[in-house]
């Protein structure tokens, strides 16, 4: 293992805490230092980034019981947060978001589970962001 790694702060979250996006998103926001993150997903790949309450030089994100997160953050939730996000999107961005909703509604494309762990996952090991150091370990 390469030290640098072993060496990286642990930053944990329990998927028995939370129920939605909303409580991930205060579970998440409990690990940053002097930040609230506010759900918006491009937002959490800038936090990843560092710079928005997270440590310097990168971090394990230890994720318990992220099986009953896929469950909670899956298709219903997935819906529900792409009907918020079309209330608020510009204009421009409309057309997009309404065909993702409608994509969920018929049980297809990626979940807010799936896109929450994708994005982490670039900041990680093999990301095209890898510089920012973010291991995920899913329990």
């Amino acid at each position: 293992m390469d030290p640098s790694v072993s060496e990286r702060p642990v930053l944990e979250i329990d998927g028995a805490d939370f129920d939605d996006l909303e409580g991930f998103a205060r579970a998440f926001s409990s690990l940053l230092e002097d930040w609230t993150w506010n759900q918006n997903l491009d937002a959490f790949n800038d936090i990843l980034r560092g710079g928005f309450g997270t440590p310097d030089g990168g971090f394990i994100l230890r994720w318990r019981n992220a099986d009953r997160s896929r469950e909670v953050l899956g298709r219903d939730e997935t819906v529900r947060y792409l009907e918020r996000k079309l209330e608020r999107c510009h204009t421009s961005n409309r057309a997009a978001v309404s065909a993702d909703l409608e994509a969920a509604r018929r049980g297809e494309g990626e979940t807010l589970f799936d896109l929450i762990v994708e994005i982490i996952r670039v900041h990680g090991p093999g990301g095209s962001e890898a510089e920012d150091g973010v291991e995920l370990e899913l329990l």
